[in-house]
């Protein structure tokens, strides 16, 4: 029997709090069921290592983390550290070396919660973000600091591989879930060289699978359709910036950051895909044991259907629709008063039924 490697870095913040709980479901999932097995191990790469060593993670931290089947990443972020620092020096490389060109982010409104828009059809579609390039790039600089005329240049680099696989990963993953349409997010209008070479890349592979609808929309106006009409969307394709703040906007709409998960994926399998959730490592509410732990759990189940175990990946969903649904055990950022903790116990006790 396969047991399944799986490096835990949780982070900063709330991090290491919501990430405690879904290391537990993941407990829970071994303890019954016994075809699913798994060795963790936690590395403490976070601000406070970097305090000490002035660097995010070890030199051979890469190297450490390449034999690991999965990664379960909590969150980075403090205010002793500047926020290039902890996402250059860590989750950066780790996506770009490990070739996590794929950001997957379902939107999907659970059973038990209700949308902060005025409509009954369900919400249901996923974003499928690039990761790798765009407009999260290191390319470009300053110039003239404090004077008149300081400048900064800030380049979007977009290669016909990066745009070709993102497309071609969207395309996938709609014909193997009978998916019929994906959807592109663009603003070719007016991003005049970057955008209309992502558009004729994407387009180019939309020809190749003519049997799904594809559809072009500008930036601006798909942010008020995703308000307007979230029902209608499958699988909505975007650059890393577009990406980004769309699946900010697609979690509001479904409940918030509390409950977005997310994966970085390799989908070749050469290297390990990282797991976490939406949100940030939330310093304002570090420690008082209120974090809301869904997203991460979630994430964990993200995790275990990208390694071959969608029926785990569906019983932690059931979990988290059932506590949800009672509305007994939740905590305050979807109206309840309970705890980190009390929540991942309540999910825990589902599965064990």
């Amino acid at each position: 029997m396969r047991v399944y490697k799986i490096a835990i870095l949780p982070g900063d913040g709330i991090g290491p709090e919501v990430t405690r709980e879904a290391v537990n479901v993941l407990q829970v999932l071994s303890e019954i069921d016994s075809t699913f097995q798994y060795e963790a191990t936690e590395f403490n790469w976070n601000s406070e290592f970097y305090l000490k060593h002035g660097r995010m993670m070890p030199e051979d931290g890469l190297d450490m983390l390449m034999d690991f089947d999965a990664i379960l990443f909590g969150a980075i972020g403090d205010h002793r550290v500047p926020d290039p620092v902890t996402i250059w020096e860590l989750i950066l490389p780790i996506r770009k070396n490990f070739k996590q060109y794929v950001n997957f982010r379902p939107i999907k409104l659970l059973k038990g919660l209700e949308s902060p828009l005025k409509q009954n059809d369900p919400i249901d579609f996923v974003i499928i973000r690039e990761n790798s390039e765009g407009e999260y790039t290191n390319s470009g600089g300053t110039m003239f600091h404090a004077e008149a005329r300081e400048m900064a240049v800030q380049n979007t680099v977009m290669t016909r591989q990066g745009v070709t696989q993102i497309s071609e990963f969207a395309y996938q993953y709609a014909r193997e879930h009978g998916l019929t349409k994906v959807t592109n997010a663009t603003k070719s209008n007016a991003v005049i060289h970057a955008m209309t070479f992502w558009d004729r890349i994407v387009e180019e592979v939309a020809d190749k699978n003519t049997d799904i609808k594809y559809e072009k929309y500008y930036i601006d106006a798909l942010s008020a359709y995703f308000v307007q009409r979230p029902e209608s969307f499958e699988v909505v394709l975007a650059s890393n910036l577009f990406g980004d703040i769309l699946s900010d906007l697609g979690s509001a709409i479904v409940g918030g950051l509390g409950i977005a998960p997310s994966g970085n994926i390799n989908p070749s399998g050469e290297f390990p895909s990282m797991f976490e959730a939406v949100h940030g490592s939330a310093p304002d509410i570090a420690g008082k044991g209120i974090a809301n732990p869904m997203a991460q759990i979630w994430s964990a189940a993200l995790m275990l259907e990208h390694l071959g175990r969608k029926d785990l990946h569906d019983a932690v969903l059931a979990a988290i629709e059932e506590v949800l649904e009672e509305k007994k055990v939740l905590t305050p950022d979807i109206g309840g008063t309970a705890s980190t903790k009390e929540v991942g116990k309540a999910i825990a006790r589902k599965l064990r039924k």
